[in-house]
């Protein structure tokens, strides 16, 4: 009963919809959800397997989501909303974590073993994100809606992105210098932009330079250039008036 009493306290203190117990009993499809995982995962630890999986389906028709029995699941995990949630076989959910709709713990091909990603204490996972892959989510980070988690991500830090990169972490605003650090598919061409627009500030650079060299060496460069300037621009006109003009 313990367990299940700090389930409901969970509910209570994440969701401000939750106005009542029996509300959050008998409508909160991701309490039934982790209720249900918990029948499952005995039964698949007592080797029961296909009983197992036969009514972890039952419960996804139920609730919309879908926790394979053998899935270690933490203290206190809140599911919110829950449709399309998914938990894979070899995933490792910690204690207080809470998952918005549709985000999936999977894996990223047929490979056995650990295949599904771990997440440490504390995390959060928006709505519509991708974690995918044997990879490990540190304490108290955050997972941004929508991104894609193809690597580690350490401890306190928040992710954004597809794929992801980190924008915050130890509470600090992190920015990226390195085009690089950027993973996304037109990598290639940032980093082309980049390298071209580094060409071409060494190039103004040394202009500037040879600029500056020819000044000390011949002070008056600077001011003849200027009159010269001065008497293409007088030639192009003629609306001034000649010595003599006029009178």
């Amino acid at each position: 009963m313990g367990r299940l009493a700090e389930d409901i306290r969970a509910v209570r203190e994440r969701d401000p919809a939750a106005r009542s117990l029996m509300e959050v009993l008998l409508c909160y499809p991701g309490l039934h959800a982790v209720w249900g995982h918990r029948l499952t995962h005995a039964m698949w630890g007592a080797g029961l397997r296909f009983p197992a999986r036969f009514v972890s389906q039952v419960v996804r028709l139920l609730t919309g989501i879908e926790i394979h029995p053998a899935a270690q699941l933490g203290h206190r995990l809140f599911i919110d909303h829950g449709m399309g949630v998914v938990i894979g076989e070899t995933a490792i959910v910690g204690d207080d974590v809470t998952l918005y709709q549709s985000v999936t713990l999977g894996g990223t091909g047929k490979e056995r073993g650990k295949r599904h990603p771990t997440l440490c204490d504390g995390v959060f996972v928006g709505n519509n994100a991708n974690i995918l892959g044997d990879i490990t989510i540190g304490e108290n980070s955050r997972v941004g809606a929508g991104s894609v988690v193809l690597q580690d991500v350490p401890p306190n830090s928040t992710v954004v992105g597809v794929p992801t990169h980190i924008i915050y972490r130890e509470g600090k605003r992190v920015l990226i210098t390195d085009p690089r650090e950027v993973k996304d598919p037109l990598s290639d061409a940032v980093i082309a932009v980049s390298q071209r627009v580094e060409e071409l500030e060494a190039q103004v650079r040394e202009l500037r330079g040879e600029q500056a060299r020819i000044h000390e060496q011949h002070p008056l460069t600077a001011e003849e250039l200027e009159r010269l300037r001065y008497r293409q621009e007088r030639n192009q006109r003629r609306d001034y008036v000649q010595m003599g003009e006029g009178i």
